[in-house]
């Protein structure tokens, strides 16, 4: 019979058909691959796996087979591989982005949302923030956060004004991105978006004296506020003979409503809400007794009349600024605020506009 025949394969082609299409797992991390996935699927391998040589002697096998198909379904996206961390299962969410990334389409950026717990609740940037990305994480505390927690995240937004500049400074360090909200920029070189309090505060004050208010009192609750030194300069400006006070704590209100004081300026919603407070608890009346106003950012909650930045604009300022990457300088935005008016303000006549009605009265 003749060799060259079709009937009689050489014995060079058989070995290489058998390679390419009978058996495609020919090497045993290939194998094991398998079995891992097969395990991930049914629920016996989740979260975090365990090490390397404990899950080398479950499956019998030595570390380099089992390192080489953890490698290939990392590279899938089913496990997710870190030094200091170990080996997890990655959830249906992450493995879509996974897929997403070797597609080529951008994954969704993971922010990091710092916030004081009494706050987080009702704070409206907080709720315009998760609107505007759901992939955000709440922490509410930065003391024990580690950077292996961090990781995870593509940029971090501080709406807390307890946030040691230590934690800030770390970031800014890692070339971390990193925006603070509310947090008048000091030393750091760092993002920011701010409502401009002192334009704010400074239309109030003109407001409020060309309204015949002589004496204003200016609570300041916050680190570095710039509210009382608006309303003096503007006061120097449009009623040189006006009296300006500045204080720390709403607790002084009372006395200095009764002595002589018709109107107050607060540095944040939470202070206005304080003070409001604290005058009808002495027996007083907003605004009969004393006008009340405050420069901030509100969502339809604020106590009070005054200047303020909406949430929502606040938090599309701050995504557009991570968005954009801030450049190779950081970026200070401040949004001019716009009056909200609640009832809370009266004018006072002039007293020379008041002696004709007088002496009218006494002629009747």
């Amino acid at each position: 019979m003749d060799s060259s025949s079709p009937s009689s394969p050489s014995p060079a082609a058989a070995p290489s058909s058998s390679r390419v299409g009978e058996n495609p797992l020919s090497y045993k991390f290939q194998r094991l691959r398998e079995r891992l996935r097969t395990a991930v699927a049914s629920g016996e391998l989740s979260g975090k796996l365990p090490g390397e040589r404990a899950l080398a002697r479950r499956f019998q096998v030595n570390a380099k087979t089992l390192s080489k198909a953890l490698t290939d379904l990392a590279a899938e996206g089913l496990l997710d591989r870190s030094i200091g961390r170990g080996t997890y299962v990655r959830s249906a969410t992450d493995r879509a982005t996974a897929g997403d990334e070797r597609a080529g389409r951008a994954k969704p950026a993971r922010w990091l949302i710092v916030c004081e717990a009494d706050r987080a609740a009702t704070c409206p940037v907080v709720r315009s923030l998760r609107a505007i990305n759901p992939q955000t994480t709440l922490i509410h505390d930065v003391s024990a956060t580690r950077p292996s927690f961090l990781k995870q995240f593509d940029a971090a937004i501080d709406l807390s004004l307890r946030t040691p500049e230590r934690f800030l400074r770390d970031l800014l360090v890692r070339n971390f991105p990193v925006v603070t909200v509310n947090r008048e920029p000091d030393v750091l070189s760092v993002n920011s978006v701010c409502a401009d309090r002192s334009l704010g505060a400074s239309a109030i004050a003109r407001d409020l004296i060309l309204g015949g208010h002589g004496r204003m009192v200016v609570v300041e609750s916050l680190p570095r506020s710039v509210v009382g030194r608006a309303v003096k300069l503007t006061a120097n400006r449009y009623g040189p003979h006006a009296v300006v006070d500045v204080c720390a704590s709403v607790g002084e209100l009372p006395a200095a409503i009764k002595g002589g004081a018709t109107a107050v300026v607060c540095d944040s919603i939470e202070c206005a809400r304080e003070a409001r407070a604290a005058i009808e608890a002495a027996g007083l009346r907003v605004p009969q007794d004393a006008c009340l106003t405050a420069v901030d950012c509100c969502e339809g909650d604020a106590p009070c009349s005054g200047h303020y930045v909406e949430g929502a604009v606040l938090a599309q300022a701050v995504a557009e600024l991570l968005r954009g990457g801030g450049g190779q300088r950081p970026a200070n935005l401040w949004l001019a605020p716009r009056w909200v008016d609640r009832g809370t303000t009266r004018s006072i006549p002039h007293p020379q506009q008041q002696q004709p009605r007088a002496a009218k009265d006494e002629a009747a």
